[in-house]
């Protein structure tokens, strides 16, 4: 029989690697992302409600910020509150970064900044009248840290000692936190007529300068700075890099794993407990199982988008919830339904992420040439 010969061809198209790519590349292409995850949704919002593009990223910015002359007139009531959101959210990404970035995946801000809210909760309902209100401030500080951090605890020993997965552990750790608040609510409005903890008077967080939000978002700019240093600087932020890298290489210069596992999730989940007081003690002055709304898992995102750097992951949060809240006034205006929010945020967080392959990576074209024979 004869021997096929078969011609020897050249893939249309193959991925390489990319060599070292300058910063500012880097940062082209993700901002090129962004603006084409604006421009895809700017035309689906069209689609869907009929209005120009400038009209909906209008009604989006009026949405968020109110109007140009609201904002020089000195009422800036919906700027604070997009910069309290900010925060919040930032607050959840840089508690998450610390973790990510030793590779232990904690999925479980969500339900250690509600057990944080719910430490909050229980002093301000418990000991509220009791205690003068700067004392307790600091043992709702003090316990809301307590309750975020022994959260975070739980699954990185486990971890650490029987190597269990952390990601599901800290997903279920969320469940088991929200049951929790949910038990509370029910066990305080017992016999209220209502599941709703009514605004509580004691406990909550000073106002700066007639601002509600602004000792909110003081704290979570310290703590993006703190943050930054900690991770770049400090001796524990050096071990969580190298843990990072390889477990194996930490043994080896000496660095004890199992202890910096079980510090760095300490630590993750301490600042989620903050996170959680923000919100109860100084936003809602309430709980409920959606205190946090989510946000968690996005933080997850703004984390990986920011690269790790709290100052980008400030830009980012601010980007997210712009679009959300955006979205969201859009949504109400041409009454559409309540996904679209999330769908508009969706799509620019897909185009972000996805511009990280060609980051890494470029794509080659087969040349004209013809192939040789095998």
């Amino acid at each position: 029989m004869a021997d096929t010969v078969k011609k020897n061809r050249e893939p249309l198209m193959h991925i390489v690697k990319r060599d070292d790519i300058t910063g500012w590349k880097a940062w082209a292409i993700r901002i090129g992302a962004i603006l084409l995850g604006l421009l895809l949704t700017g035309v689906i919002s069209g689609l869907l409600t009929g209005a120009s593009f400038g009209e909906v990223y209008s009604i989006m910015f009026k949405g968020v910020f109110g109007k140009f002359s609201m904002i020089f007139q000195g009422k800036t009531t919906m700027l604070w509150r997009f910069l309290q959101q900010t925060a919040i959210l930032l607050c959840l990404a840089l508690a998450v970064t610390p973790a990510f970035k030793m590779r232990f995946w904690n999925c479980g801000a969500e339900g250690q900044a509600l057990m944080g809210g719910l430490a909050a909760m229980i002093c301000m309902i418990e000991i509220g009248d009791k205690v003068p209100n700067g004392v307790l401030i600091l043992i709702i500080l003090a316990s809301s840290l307590l309750a975020g951090a022994i959260w975070g605890l739980i699954p990185a020993i486990f971890h650490a000692l029987y190597k269990t997965n952390e990601t599901l552990f800290t997903l279920m750790m969320n469940y088991v936190a929200t049951q929790l608040v949910a038990y509370y609510v029910v066990l305080t409005t017992a016999g209220a007529g209502s599941n709703i903890i009514k605004p509580v008077e004691h406990g909550n967080l000073p106002i700066l300068l007639g601002e509600k939000y602004l000792l909110n978002v003081l704290v979570v700019t310290f703590l993006m700075v703190a943050v930054f240093i900690y991770l770049k600087y400090s001796k524990h932020g050096y071990e969580i890099a190298v843990v990072g890298e390889s477990q194996n290489t930490a043994r080896y210069v000496g660095i004890n794993v199992k202890k910096v596992i079980i510090r760095t999730m300490m630590i993750s989940g301490a600042i989620c407990g903050i996170a959680g007081m923000l919100m109860v003690a100084g936003t809602d002055h309430s709980i409920n199982t959606n205190t946090m709304g989510g946000q968690g898992f996005t933080a997850i995102m703004i984390s990986w988008m920011g690269q790790f750097n709290p100052f980008i992951m400030a830009a980012m949060s601010g980007l997210v919830t712009f679009l959300k809240t955006g979205a969201a006034k859009v949504a109400d205006t041409f009454f559409l339904n309540s996904s679209y929010a999330d769908i508009v945020s969706g799509i620019v967080i897909l185009f972000l992420v996805g511009c990280e392959f060609f980051i890494k990576f470029s794509v080659k074209f087969r040349h004209g040439k013809k192939g040789g024979k095998v």
